[in-house]
């Protein structure tokens, strides 16, 4: 993200959406390749950490085999996200051509052995090596997550804060449409969303951090660097962590949190989808979600019956019980929560909306790869089952097509 581009404009709230994508980096066998540092000195002569084109910015991950590509700016038009993001998975695929290797969205790589994960050993590596020194890295909460992130930006402090709450009542929801990683060591998990169940357990040697994922509601700025970063800073001290990782507001882990110098509040709960419209798709109702929320129907739900709410969905996905005041599973609150998004969405937004309707319908991306496994499974073992899904859904990334 262009901070300086940011900064330089007072955007109103709700008004840009700023996309960060994971995508592992894979061979047509599916084996992950720790070449982005490789890549990157192919393309400018040296190694460093981002590269930026024209739209869009390619730039490494604490994995070697994932980079995160995101717009050099924010969009506020959906389609003008989608065109240019979707734009860079062309540019970047012709140049992996040249490596034989491939970008794989979902929310975990499938079949990675994580004793064979290579960390980031560049520039920046200090921070890796702090963090290693508190948590071990060698774990799938570390070196086996893709996230799709989306920061949401904020006019001023009293707009951020009532923002950052209603998006609180709604976070437990969204992964029940987008779950996307339903495999991992070769094998089936025992959630619906793995990458969160591993999201929730890599720190645990410091619980502050991540704390529930679901935020605890503030009523200030101040408030949330105090019972927040302040909490979980003290914590890291007390462990002997290095000043490197201490007061830094991105080692918050909660599933939403506080990015200041963006003026924006960035979304960590979902997985990477197949492609980029499914991702525009999540944008557009997260935003038109907001935008009623913001202007007529505020939500004040338990913080403790959202946390277990979020459990159950992380587990259980679409057909969790859960214990909303408006339906009693999680299918029945995504489709009561899609119908305020339409009313409060633009013509834009709308177009893309059917994508979220599908989902809540047909079952998240977890949900329909674990259906096209079984199915595959009829004719093969699961390790080949597994590959021959997952190379489809690289070429769905490549045809920016939703896989059904």
């Amino acid at each position: 993200m262009d901070h300086n581009a940011i900064r330089s404009k007072k955007y109103k709230t709700l008004e840009m959406l700023g996309p960060e994508h994971e995508f592992s980096i894979v061979d047509d066998h599916l084996k992950p390749l720790p070449i982005v540092d490789l890549i990157i000195k192919k393309i400018c002569g040296r190694i460093k950490n981002s590269i930026t084109f024209s739209g869009f910015v390619f730039e490494k991950e604490l994995q070697k085999h994932v980079a995160e590509v995101k717009g050099s700016i924010p969009f506020q038009s959906p389609s003008c996200f989608e065109e240019t993001m979707y734009n860079a998975i062309l540019q970047l695929s012709d140049i992996l051509d040249h490596f034989g290797a491939n970008l794989l969205g979902t929310g975990m790589h499938p079949t990675l052995n994580i004793n064979e994960a290579k960390i980031w050993d560049h520039r920046d590596r200090h921070i890796y090596t702090a963090l290693n020194q508190i948590f071990n890295l060698r774990q799938h909460g570390w070196l086996n997550i893709q996230s799709f992130q989306l920061n949401i930006s904020y006019f001023n402090e009293k707009e951020a804060v009532k923002l950052y709450n209603n998006l609180i009542n709604v976070l437990p929801y969204l992964p029940a449409m987008s779950a996307a990683s339903p495999i991992y060591n070769s094998a089936f998990g025992k959630f619906v969303d793995n990458r969160l169940h591993f999201y929730e357990i890599n720190q645990a040697q410091i619980p502050s951090i991540a704390g529930d994922i679901i935020p605890e509601p503030i009523d200030s700025f101040a408030m949330y660097k105090q019972k927040t970063i302040l909490k979980y800073s003290l914590d890291l001290v007390k462990a002997n962590a290095p000043a490197c990782i201490v007061n830094k507001e991105w080692i918050n882990s909660r599933g939403a949190i506080f990015r200041f110098d963006r003026r924006a509040i960035e979304i960590r709960i979902m997985d990477e989808q197949e492609c980029i419209k499914a991702d525009v798709a999540f944008s557009c109702f997260i935003r038109a979600l907001l935008r009623g929320l913001f202007q007529n129907k505020e939500l004040n739900l338990s913080h403790s019956l959202l946390v277990k709410d979020f459990y159950a969905i992380k587990k259980k996905g679409l057909n969790a019980k859960v214990n909303h005041p408006q339906s009693s599973t999680a299918r029945g609150v995504c489709n009561y929560l899609l119908k305020i998004a339409y009313e409060h969405a633009s013509s834009e937004e709308r177009r893309y909306l059917w994508i979220v309707k599908k989902r809540i319908d047909d079952g998240n991306l977890s949900e329909i790869i674990t259906k096209h496994v079984k199915k595959k499974l009829q004719k093969t073992n699961l390790t080949e089952a597994i590959i021959s899904v997952y190379l489809k859904l690289i070429t769905n990334l490549r045809n920016n097509k939703l896989f059904t």
